[in-house]
């Protein structure tokens, strides 16, 4: 695939897309319901882990794990990943709390993942993503 070849980052965005795909398989299996959208906060696998991860891998194939760039993906990452067990999870927490509290406007709860969810992502996005370089090599 000389497409992948010459644009590896293609490779992080296949990997957002089908994230998301299996994310709405994952939650119509559970709830049996299918009208999730597409790009919509939590779930499983967490697609921006899946996206981060991918990218830092395309990132160290391309230049290098000891590149300037592959340390600043690096860090990104680990902001998204903390981010979406921490941060967003607190606030999806505190929007559940203040539902209960109020009834004028309901807020959405599901903003981050479990710690399972994110690792799903990671796990996710490098594997498709080395399935990627693999093809397009």
């Amino acid at each position: 695939m000389q497409i992948l070849r010459t644009y590896l980052f293609l490779i992080p965005l296949v990997v957002l897309l089908l994230s998301e795909i299996v994310k709405m398989l994952v939650d119509q299996r559970r709830t049996g319901e299918w009208h999730a959208p597409l790009f919509r906060p939590g779930g499983m696998p967490s697609s921006h882990s899946a996206f981060v991860t991918s990218l830092l891998i395309v990132v160290g194939r391309k230049l290098g794990v000891e590149s300037t760039e592959f340390a600043i993906s690096f860090v990104f990452a680990a902001i998204v990943w903390y981010d979406a067990m921490s941060a967003r999870r607190e606030l999806g927490e505190q929007a559940a709390i203040l539902n209960r509290l109020q009834q004028w406007k309901h807020l959405k709860e599901r903003l981050g993942h479990s710690f399972i969810e994110v690792v799903a992502g990671i796990a996710f996005g490098a594997v498709v993503t080395m399935v990627g370089i693999w093809v397009s090599a």
